[in-house]
């Protein structure tokens, strides 16, 4: 197991860019099960994340080739879905979460999948039903094996719909679009996840030859066409990562340009910093974050405690509330951070709280943090990663410490940012990664 040693108290300085889209990816690279053609996806996270669901395809005979760095080629021109039954593919697929997308594109495709129960961050309950309930509305049959702990759904044709979506799950809409692409009919989609990464997949399955509308609206209308072809796409800037690069800026005191950081695909982030009191200053595709020795909290214009909470897009991400908190504990003022969507990730504010954050955990979703205005900096502690954004949002509050720190499970943090110890090092922290 890695571990992480950091030397915090450190200005940063001069430019960083962000990677490309974890969540975007994942995605993209399921969708190329959809054709026997060529797919070409570039700016691609080198992640462990990633590599794995690129290994889970090879194991699957499609042909997957690494030109250059964050370009991959992609081509099921056989797949063998033999594969799927094995012990090793079991194995994959319960270490990432993402592999359930492949559920879609094989079932669209050769009208069948096996999927075992997928793993990925321990952040509470993550159902799959709404993945499941849309195929099923499309004809598929689906059952779940208890004694091998996996699914299967089956159908020799699919047939489009009308469907209501039970909750906006992103991983549960790009399965059903992926499915429906090559439906027999129109199938619509109300209360579908309208994400950025979701409009990217829409986007690059047109270019293959979908015939999909309303792209970045909470309905979707999808006339099925016979067959898809190749494409060439570029994956977005990781929205998340500039998210968390903002947060380690103000963290450290320090003066960071993010360069090519996608500001147009940003949302309410960073509106939602400057709630915290923090500068951003936006040119074209860059952002600045100015060196601010301090930041006040702004509260509701009825004068009461301000609130920065998830909701679906174009909501605020749940992915960087852990930033969000992180931040607030050395601004001026209070706020309550109210994570709605999974009832794990605040259990990691004890370590915080250890390091001198003033925050009072409410419940499992609610934290009220009462920023210290950096009369003091955070302790250094010794401390485990338990997801990867609670292990960057660590990962930043030792950074921002008075002394070494330690962080181990980095595992978790690779899961989601390239090479995160280097690219903060080139821009002056002190990292060192040891086994």
């Amino acid at each position: 197991m890695g571990v992480f040693s950091i030397e915090g108290g450190r200005r940063l300085y001069g430019a960083i860019e962000p990677q490309g889209a974890k969540n975007e990816a994942l995605q993209v690279i399921c969708a190329a099960l959809l054709t026997s053609d060529e797919i070409t996806i570039s700016n691609v996270p080198e992640i462990s994340d990633i590599l794995n669901l690129l290994d889970m395809l090879r194991g699957l005979s499609v042909r997957v080739e690494h030109p250059a760095h964050g370009v991959f080629v992609i081509q099921a021109d056989n797949p063998d879905l033999n594969y799927m039954q094995t012990p090793d593919f079991a194995r994959q697929a319960v270490g990432l979460r993402g592999s359930v997308m492949i559920a879609g594109p094989l079932l669209a495709r050769f009208g069948r999948a096996f999927i075992p129960q997928p793993g990925g961050d321990k952040i509470g309950r993550r159902r799959l039903d709404t993945h499941f309930d849309g195929l099923r509305k499309l004809g598929a049959d689906f059952r779940f094996l208890p004694e091998k702990s996996a699914y299967t759904v089956n159908a020799p044709r699919l047939t489009g719909c009308y469907m209501l979506l039970e909750e906006a799950s992103v991983t549960g809409t790009a399965n059903i679009i992926m499915a429906a692409v090559t439906a027999c009919g129109v199938t619509t989609i109300y209360n579908a996840a309208c994400e950025p990464y979701i409009q990217q997949l829409c986007i690059m399955l047109n270019n293959m030859g979908a015939n999909i509308t309303g792209i970045g609206s909470n309905l979707l209308t999808i006339v099925g066409v016979s067959e898809l072809h190749g494409c060439q796409h570029r994956v977005l800037p990781d929205m998340i990562e500039v998210g968390s690069f903002i947060g380690l800026a103000v963290m450290t005191g320090s003066d960071l340009l993010l360069r090519n950081a996608g500001t147009q695909q940003l949302g309410i982030i960073p509106d939602a910093f400057r709630r915290l009191g923090i500068r951003i200053d936006i040119d074209g595709d860059n952002i600045r974050i100015p060196e601010q020795e301090h930041y006040e909290i702004e509260t509701f214009i009825d004068g009461s405690i301000m609130t920065i909470a998830d909701a679906p897009w174009p909501g605020l991400t749940p992915d960087l509330l852990s930033v969000f908190l992180v931040v607030a504990t050395q601004a001026r003022g209070s706020v309550l951070i109210h994570q709605k969507m999974f009832e794990s990730r605040l259990f990691f504010v004890d370590k915080l709280i250890d390091m001198g954050a003033s925050i009072i955990l409410c419940d499992p979703h609610r934290a009220t943090v009462i920023g210290i205005d950096r009369k003091y900096r955070l302790r250094p502690a010794t401390m485990a990663s338990p997801d990867i954004r609670a292990g960057v949002a660590l990962l930043i509050a030792a950074l921002s410490a008075d002394g070494v720190s330690n962080i181990s499970n980095i595992e978790q943090i690779d899961r989601g940012y390239e090479h995160i110890d280097a690219r903060l090092n080139s821009i002056g922290a002190k990292i060192t990664r040891t086994e």
